[in-house]
């Protein structure tokens, strides 16, 4: 049995995680190397979009008054959890995907409409269907945070690891370098393998996520936490 199994994410994601996965008999801890920040941005004249183009929850809870502005504009979502958030906040879900933003848009092909994508600093290029214009605004970064001193002794002695994101894949690597963490004794989980190639190499395994959703991350790693690295 892997000795520690580690989500990495911010709050409150950690938080939801750690509760999903002792749901399902994992032994998991949480430790956020992450705070999410709001950003200053300009929106766009709100009579100039149709519809909100939303891939984390993040837009929502972070995006400010400026976010106001458009309530009553239906939400494209990237998945389950960011659409709950948007109709918790008053806006109106049109779409829920499967947890890749592309293939949301890929599904309006044909219509005419105008989105705003409200996302943070690093996001994944998106390419509309014609017809389909896209503004995007940064609304939120995240801001990675130092790997706490006596985690990195635990994580030297055998971990599991959860990665959510491509930013989270490459500060857990960097942080364990800079910590003297060896690669070797972690076993990586990720939700994709855009984020599992982001960690680099060196990891004593990496696996994916069958597809890119929560429920498939934790069912992962629930296989994977019988073998120690």
């Amino acid at each position: 049995m892997t000795a520690l199994i580690l989500t990495i994410r911010p709050e409150p994601g950690c938080t939801a995680t750690v509760e999903a996965g002792r749901e399902l008999g994992l032994a998991i801890e949480g430790c956020p190397l992450f705070a999410i920040r709001s950003l200053p941005w300009d929106p766009p004249a709100p009579e100039s979009i149709d519809a909100l183009l939303l891939g984390s929850a993040n837009a929502v809870r972070h995006a400010g008054p400026a976010l106001d502005l458009f309530r009553g504009k239906p939400v494209y979502s990237v998945g389950a959890a960011t659409g709950k958030a948007a109709e918790d906040a008053g806006f109106p879900v049109a779409v829920c995907g499967q947890g890749v933003l592309q293939p949301v848009v890929d599904s309006l092909a044909g219509q005419q409409l105008r989105l705003l994508r409200v996302t943070g600093a690093e996001h994944v290029p998106i390419s509309p269907p014609s017809g389909v214009s896209v503004e995007t605004r940064v609304a939120y970064e995240s801001a990675g945070l130092p790997l706490p001193d006596e985690l990195a002794l635990r994580l030297n002695e055998g971990a599991l690891v959860l990665l959510h994101s491509a930013v989270a894949a490459r500060h857990f690597a960097s942080e364990c370098d800079r910590c003297a963490v060896s690669r070797s004794r972690i076993a990586l989980a990720a939700l994709g393998p855009r984020i599992a190639d982001a960690a680099g190499d060196g990891w004593a395994k990496v696996r994916c996520a069958s597809v890119p959703a929560e429920a498939a991350l934790l069912a992962l790693a629930s296989d994977m936490c019988h073998d120690r690295p």
